[in-house]
Formats: structure tokens, sequence, C-alpha cells
């Protein structure tokens, strides 16, 4: 049985370490001239879709997601607002909500474009040797004028990231359980989630979002 986790533990930091190399590449460069044509000012998040079996994701992602557009230089359409007026007509399902046309987003909250995030995975997994909580998370930026597709992008994070594994065998399955409760009772996810949406949405970084026109950086990215 030991022989069997000794095992496991060098694949899993050989495939830890291959992960990281892949991580280092650099992503193919995205085409954002519709992005710099379309000029939106004011950007409308929707409720993320969540395709995680965690039903905290939703609100968790939609409540970092205004912050990093905000300080890219955006008005961004208040989110209890938005969430307000879908409930007044009957909308509390994010896959519902993303199937409204865009014209009808535009008719009634007058925003230039429309963000559209899915969560693909959030929650805490365990591992045998490691334990961690890991968000990952995909975006659209849907002009509503037209239709088109100004931007899209995806991230992760994860609580493990920079972690030290020393300590030995018995040390990294011990470390694993007490991460697995700790993660599990305090929601760790959701700090996880601001680190993900940040990396997702901040401008700036390569293939992210354009500043906006609030920004001193406007038009120099």
């Amino acid at each position: 049985m030991l022989r069997h986790i000794a095992r496991l533990a060098a694949w899993t930091a050989t495939f830890a370490l291959l992960s990281q190399l892949t991580a280092c590449t650099t992503a193919p460069k995205i085409d954002r001239t519709a992005f710099q044509t379309a000029k939106p000012a004011s950007i409308l998040v929707l409720p993320p879709v969540n395709d995680a079996p965690d039903v905290n994701a939703t609100p968790s992602v939609l409540s970092h997601a205004t912050y990093p557009l905000a300080e890219a230089g955006y008005y961004v359409t208040p989110v209890t607002l938005v969430t307000e007026t879908f409930r007044q007509n009957g909308m509390a399902i994010p896959s519902d909500i993303h199937d409204v046309p865009y014209t009808k987003l535009r008719e009634i909250f007058g925003a230039d474009a429309a963000l559209y995030i899915k969560v693909n995975r959030y929650g805490t997994s365990y591992m045998v040797i490691s334990s961690a909580a890991v968000v990952q998370v995909q975006a659209q930026l849907i002009d509503l004028k037209t239709g088109q597709e100004l931007w899209k992008g995806q991230a992760s994070a994860s609580s493990e990231e920079g972690g030290n594994s020393g300590g030995g065998l018995a040390g990294m399955l011990i470390t694993a359980v007490i991460k697995q409760v700790i993660n599990s009772t305090t929601d760790a996810s959701h700090g996880v989630a601001g680190v993900a949406t940040s990396r997702l949405l901040a401008a700036g970084r390569p293939n992210g979002v354009l500043y906006g026109p609030r920004s001193p950086l406007y038009g120099k990215d």
C-alpha cells in the first residue's frame, strides 16, 4: 500500500511540474480588433452559469466580477439592480438569463456590452496527498448593439499555488486531510474565486480586457 502511495506521490509531483511548465508557455495572442472598434464604456455582468456541483459558485464569482472591470475603467451596471430586475421578470436561473436576446438586454439596461461568465470548477478536491480549492472560469464579452463577440478568455486559480510539499509522505497525507477540512468548512473557494476572476477580467494582462474610457491608460494597450 505504501509503495502504491509513494508511486502516486511521485506521479503527482511530476504532473504538477509539467503543469507549471505548460502554464509558463506563452499563450497565442488573440485578436482584439472588434473590441478596439466597439469601444464599450459600460458593461452588464450577467449571473454566471455554474457547471460545478457547488451551488455557491454563481454568487461567489459574481461578487468578484465587477471590481476588476470597474478598476479597468468601465461603468458596471450594479449587480443588485441587475439581479432584482431579472427576479421581477421571473428569471432566476443563469442559463435562462444568458438566453435573453442581446437586443432586449440593451433595451432594458442600456449597457454597451454584456459579460457572459461560466464557472467550470469551484470547490475543494482531495486526492490522497493533496487538497486544494480550485476555481476555473471563462467569459465572453458581447457587443449589445450588434451581438458581436468582442473578447473571450479563461482563467483558473488554486489554493495550492506556491505550496510547500515538504515534510515527507506522512506529513503530506496529514496536511492534505487538514486542508480538506479547513477548505470545506470555511469556503476557501470564495477567496480563490477572487484570484481567478481577477486574472480573467483585469486589464493590462496578456490577452485580457482592454482598459475602459474611465482609465488613464485608455487606448494605450
